[in-house]
């Protein structure tokens, strides 16, 4: 099943698919690691609108993605 990574609840996990945005965005995003292929986690969601914490496979630290980019990253999740 594909869903936007803002839609995924805490401890699931996913292959993110594709990742919408401008040319910089996405190049910040695979600059940080988030690109196709990997597996994300997420760790926590932040209350009123504040940002998704996920663990990008492969890394020790957690990332902070603002709600409106993850929005745009669609992720297979994993059962």
């Amino acid at each position: 099943m594909m869903n936007s990574l803002a839609q995924m609840d805490v401890g699931e996990r996913g292959v993110i698919k594709q990742i919408a945005g401008g040319y910089g965005q996405v190049r910040h995003l695979r600059v940080r690691g988030i690109k196709e292929g990997k597996i994300v986690r997420v760790v926590a969601r932040q209350p009123a609108g504040g940002p998704i914490v996920i663990e990008i496979e492969g890394s020790s630290t957690a990332t902070a993605i603002g709600r409106g980019i993850a929005r745009g990253i669609l992720v297979e999740v994993l059962r």
